[in-house]
């Protein structure tokens, strides 16, 4: 089984000031140990770095570049993208596609957003996924708190296995490459 890394916009804007994403130090960090395992099995990382025409995801503004804390590599894979969902209108599929990359590990920034869109569109694309429980995140909704979403995201993704493929839900210590 072929498996990648995707790590979905884990960017300077959403990882300091006004839109810091819950426990941003501690996501990062584990991001970065199970983004060097994967490195170390020759498992591909996919950086996606989502961009828009204003605010703070303008391509080349501080807050689009990706978070200082944030380990990569020359090999890494980077994707850009202009929606919440990774594959839609961009290279990822052909960089990945399904019947070569039959697993994808997914973690990053945000939760409810990008990385919910991606994990949904992976998983109707026929890959099999494992999210990384403790490796994104979210901000405060007004509703919810961030660790309530996050714990709620994780309950959902656990629950879209199907016929398909499936998702498991894991914390990144215990995913293996």
């Amino acid at each position: 089984m072929t498996t990648a890394l995707l790590i979905i916009d884990v960017q300077q804007a959403l990882c300091a000031g006004e839109y810091q994403c819950f426990e941003i130090d501690r996501v990062i960090a584990t991001i970065n140990d199970l983004s060097q395992r994967a490195r170390d099995a020759g498992v591909p990382v996919v950086l996606i770095q989502h961009e828009e025409k204003d605010g703070p995801f303008v391509h080349g503004a501080d807050g689009w570049r990706l978070a200082n804390g944030l380990l990569t590599s020359t090999k890494d894979l980077r994707v850009g993208k202009t929606t919440g969902d990774s594959f839609y209108q961009t290279d990822l599929g052909k960089l990945l596609p399904s019947e070569d990359f039959e697993r994808l590990i997914i973690c990053g920034l945000q939760t409810d957003y990008c990385v919910n869109a991606t994990v949904r569109s992976a998983h109707s694309l026929g890959y099999d996924i494992v999210v990384a429980r403790d490796a994104h995140s979210t901000v405060d909704n007004g509703n919810m708190s961030a660790e309530d979403i996050i714990a709620e995201h994780n309950k959902d993704f656990a629950a879209l296995t199907s016929s398909v493929a499936r998702i498991d839900v894991k914390p990144a210590a215990e995913i293996t490459f």
